[in-house]
């Protein structure tokens, strides 16, 4: 016998879920995934601005024909003289058709706005970094209280299961009584249209787990058939704001940008060079010659006047002021519902002890009421609401306790919790 009780758990068993498991689970999800990319372009983009900080070196090769005799490569005046005197001189280096291979290179050796720009990439990458932490906290919140609405709704469609059962009992002793002429046959219709309400209440509950599980199913991949068990493992730890971390970070990043297009109207320095072997024929003697070529030097850059710079450092500017003010907004958000779900909490936890009385209390009422209906002291109506107050009584407590994960959860995401240390 146990064996066949085993083989019929089975199924139920390997489809169990557990909380870690959907948080596994979200983690390797496309939703997660999008914000790891998130941080891998924001690392690329602050690769990108160091990189410029390396020399550029490039080859390079090409062909010019020319309507008279062009040099080669610069002629030094004494020489110049010298094939002017002479232009019967052998392989003179002029030439209608000219080919050029060659090197050239650049390198920044002082360019303080590239410095200040590989500081902004890094405070965005911080950002990008934060950023993706919070949405887990969120995501990881979402599925906690989903769950939470989950455990509410399987709760509350077990005490209209005992609510139903009741009735159905009280139905089979009315039908008898209406058939011996002891109990109005409109009784049976009061019955029967609180039976159709229970029915029509457990069909909502079924609307409203599936969306729930829709819910869970779209950031996780996991479609949940129940609800999963969970505990609260650690006690919220309440402190700095740490869901403002990306916008801190991002508005670092606008104070660099604003430093950065100041500092573009800074000298700057910058070496370059170039080698370039020509080839050719001598415009004289038809003979093949090449020549070499090469050069080096410092590029000191000064603006004096440059309107669109000029623009730039207003644009961002107004972007760092922008940033700060969405700070600061964002601050009093959170400080205001920081304090609203602190001040819950005890409340809510008031409200369990209270709403876990209130259904003792009910449930002997209904005892009571039950026997006096049966014995006819008490009418249908009267009755029916006794059964009406202890599911009202019991789905204030799951709804209350469901709210408090909730409540939970959200402040979790606020200080920037580790849900998965708080919830098991």
């Amino acid at each position: 016998m146990k064996k066949i009780l085993i083989l019929l758990a089975l199924p139920y068993l390997l489809l169990a879920h557990s909380i870690p498991e959907l948080f596994d689970a979200l983690k390797a999800h496309a939703q997660t995934k999008s914000d790891e990319m998130a941080v891998k372009k924001a690392e690329v983009s602050a690769w990108a601005v160091t990189s410029q900080l390396y020399p550029t070196i490039d080859l390079f090769a090409t062909y010019d024909n020319y309507s008279t005799p062009t040099g080669m490569v610069p002629v030094p005046p004494d020489t110049l003289v010298g094939l002017v005197q002479d232009p019967l001189k052998p392989s003179q280096p002029f030439s209608y058709n000219i080919y050029k291979t060659g090197a050239k290179f650049s390198m920044p050796i002082f360019v303080k706005s590239i410095y200040t720009m590989a500081d902004k990439a890094k405070a965005m990458q911080k950002s990008a970094q934060a950023k993706k932490r919070i949405n887990l906290l969120q995501n990881e919140a979402i599925i906690v209280g989903s769950n939470a609405n989950l455990h509410y709704l399987e709760a509350l469609n077990r005490s209209l299961n005992i609510k139903e059962k009741s009735l159905l009992e009280t139905q089979k002793m009315l039908k008898i009584k209406v058939k011996n002429g002891r109990a109005p046959a409109s009784s049976l219709y009061k019955i029967d249209d609180s039976l159709n309400q229970i029915s029509i209440s457990k069909n909502n509950i079924k609307l409203q787990k599936q969306k729930l599980v829709s819910t869970i199913f779209a950031i996780t991949g996991i479609k949940l058939s129940s609800s999963v068990e969970m505990n609260e493992l650690a006690t919220l730890q309440a402190g700095e704001l740490g869901a403002l971390k990306p916008l801190q970070e991002k508005l670092k990043a606008s104070r660099f940008e604003v430093n950065a297009q100041k500092e573009k109207l800074y000298p700057s320095i910058v070496a370059h060079g170039s080698y370039a072997l020509s080839y050719g024929q001598a415009y004289n003697n038809a003979k093949d010659i090449n020549e070499e070529y090469g050069d080096i030097g410092v590029l000191i850059n000064i603006p004096l006047f440059a309107m669109s710079q000029y623009n730039a450092i207003k644009k961002s500017e107004i972007e760092f002021k922008a940033d700060k003010i969405a700070l600061e907004k964002l601050r009093d958000e959170l400080t205001a519902k920081a304090q609203m779900y602190q001040t819950s909490l005890p409340l809510l936890d008031n409200s369990i002890k209270l709403s876990q009385k209130s259904i003792q209390n009910k449930e002997k009422l209904l005892v009571i009421a039950k026997i006096n209906y049966e014995s006819g002291r008490l009418s249908t109506e009267e009755y029916l609401r006794y059964e009406d107050d202890v599911v009202d009584a019991k789905a204030k407590l799951y709804q209350a306790k469901a709210q408090k994960w909730q409540t939970l959860m959200e402040l979790a995401v606020i200080y920037a919790n580790n849900i998965e240390e708080m919830v098991q």
